[in-house]
């Protein structure tokens, strides 16, 4: 039971409510403060939020969890979409450098057969050169500079292509790209493997396309030096009435049977046809040369006086007109008496009017005689070269002193010396 006692209130003293418990004999009383009132009424408000806040918590509880779920799940397909987007990005730089990669690898083979290609042009122009340089045309039309091969170049550039070719694939290997240095950021593309093989590559190529023109320039330099040559020789030589063989093919006219079934040409470049063009050239300059140095075109005298030339004259035994077939030249008694041309040794003894005397067979029909020698110091079949000695001089025979008759004869008739000397004259830069 409560009773209420009276305290101030604006002048006034408000009654205070006390509740009284009773059990028995035994009375208790508690005075109600306004604060324990309040403090009542914030507890049960605390209580009563609490219970509606966890009624809340239990009819929401479910809403929370799929929104929290499907929050996690959209993070977690984030991040395998962004986990696939590397490794596709990976995937394409794999496949782009692995392509690269192929791509520089058939661009070393092509090196490598252009090399294995310059080398076996290496060993064939090898051979023409020195064909060239025994025909005289390398010392007359090349710089002693250009006379070694070009190939020797080719290779170190070869060489040197392949080492950087060799270095841009070592150190853009596909294997140096992980998904772990890869990311999504966009940066500039940097220069790949085949791109520094492409830059090293086209140097290459470049360089060995420069050396390749020089060796065609060269090549067709000494094909027309050769066929000059040969035209020269053979412009010469055709005023001294000795026709110069073209070489050693066979022309359609010739009476030698050819045939065999039509079989189309092998491919061949350039290069091939300009080797071929200068191998026939030098057989044919080969084989003029060579008809001139078996002919007698060198002076039997050099700086010798010529006491009597080739043609009519007044005999000087008889005092009338008479033919003189050959050249007399001053010598003094004993000088040595030397062959003009290789040949071989047909007759070598007494002669009648021509004393003791000496005939060599140079082919072509094309022999010469040493006449009036006071010794002859070879014999039949003996086989001379240019410029051995064949005899001493004299004055055998018909000879009115000391000289040496020379003749040269062509199947048997004889021809002015003086025509094989003169043009032996101008063969001289072409015959050694």
């Amino acid at each position: 039971m409560t009773n209420g006692h009276q305290s101030r209130i604006f002048g006034k003293r408000a009654q205070q409510h006390v509740i009284i418990l009773a059990s028995g004999d035994n009375l208790r009383h508690m005075t109600i403060r306004p604060w324990m009132t309040a403090l009542a009424f914030c507890f049960v408000g605390v209580i009563t939020i609490g219970y509606l806040l966890a009624t809340s918590y239990l009819v929401l509880r479910d809403d929370l969890i799929g929104a929290t779920m499907a929050r996690q799940a959209r993070m977690q397909y984030d991040y395998e979409d962004r986990i696939a987007a590397l490794r596709a990005q990976v995937d394409r730089v794999t496949s782009r450098q692995l392509l690269d990669q192929q791509v520089v690898e058939d661009k070393v083979d092509k090196l490598i057969e252009q090399q294995q290609a310059l080398s076996s042009r290496h060993g064939k122009l090898d051979a023409l050169l020195d064909r060239a340089e025994n025909s005289g045309l390398m010392d007359k039309d090349t710089p002693a500079t250009a006379s070694a091969p070009a190939p020797r170049n080719d290779h170190a550039a070869l060489t040197g292509g392949l080492k950087v070719i060799e270095t841009a694939l070592a150190s853009g290997s596909p294997a140096d790209v992980t998904p772990e240095n890869t990311t999504l950021a966009y940066v500039p593309a940097p220069e790949t493997v085949a791109d520094r093989a492409d830059r090293v590559f086209s140097k290459v190529t470049l360089s060995l396309k420069h050396i390749e023109q020089d060796q065609l320039s060269r090549v067709q330099h000494l094909t027309e030096g050769a066929s000059e040559t040969a035209d020269n020789i053979q412009s010469i030589v055709k005023h001294v009435g000795v026709t110069v063989p073209a070489g050693t093919a066979v022309s359609m006219d010739d009476d030698g049977g050819v045939g065999g079934p039509f079989v189309a040409p092998q491919s061949a470049d350039q290069f091939e046809r300009s080797m071929a063009d200068l191998d026939t050239a030098l057989t044919r300059l080969e084989a003029a040369r060579g008809t001139v140095e078996s002919l007698p075109f060198r002076n039997p005298a050099p700086g010798k006086l010529i006491t009597s030339p080739f043609g009519n004259r007044k005999d000087p035994f008889f005092g009338k007109l008479a033919l003189h077939t050959g050249t007399d030249f001053h010598f003094s008694p004993g000088e040595k008496v030397r062959a003009t041309a290789p040949g071989k040794i047909v007759s070598a003894g007494w002669a009648g009017g021509y004393g003791n005397m000496v005939e060599i067979d140079h082919g072509e029909g094309i022999t010469t005689r040493y006449g009036h020698m006071a010794e002859i110091l070879v014999r039949v079949g003996d086989a001379v070269k240019t410029g051995d000695t064949v005899g001493l001089a004299g004055s055998t025979g018909r000879s009115t002193g000391t000289h040496l008759h020379y003749e040269v004869r062509e199947n048997g008739n004889p021809i002015d010396p003086m025509y094989f000397v003169n043009a032996g004259i101008k063969l001289a830069s072409y015959i050694k």
